[in-house]
């Protein structure tokens, strides 16, 4: 009779386990689902003339806006809900630009609440990230 008693607890502990491993994988795979976007919304401003567009880039399309080639490969929300943070990495090419050693006037990461840590430079256009879903 010890013996049943064992091979339950035992049997009950294994369970446990079972349902702990499951209900992690089902969380992390919840989780980067909700927070990796196929959507970006960026703005445009024009400097010259002080109007703004509002583009929506689907993830790994190039759009042309003017003079400028836009693509946004990837797009992610924050985990925290208490302080947003957006990030996109966007690939941006000034089409009037000649010279051929300049490939992208902007490649890598944007981030929403802090645009000026890696700036997208040019005299005519700023962008911003606006949203990612």
């Amino acid at each position: 009779m010890k013996k049943n008693i064992k091979v339950g607890k035992i049997e009950y502990k294994f369970l446990f386990l079972i349902l702990f491993l499951f209900f992690n994988l089902y969380t992390s795979l919840n989780s980067n689902s909700d927070l990796e976007g196929t959507v970006t919304e960026i703005k445009v401003l024009d400097k010259i003339s002080s109007k703004n567009i509002l583009l929506k880039l689907n993830n790994g399309d190039e759009t042309r806006h003017k003079d400028l080639s836009i693509k946004s490969m990837k797009c992610k929300n924050s985990e925290f809900d208490d302080n947003p943070e957006i990030t996109a990495y966007i690939q941006v090419k000034d089409l009037s630009n000649q010279n051929k050693d300049d490939v992208f006037v902007f490649n890598g990461w944007m981030f929403s609440s802090s645009p000026s840590i890696v700036p997208f430079d040019h005299p005519v256009y700023d962008i911003w990230l606006i949203k990612c879903y």
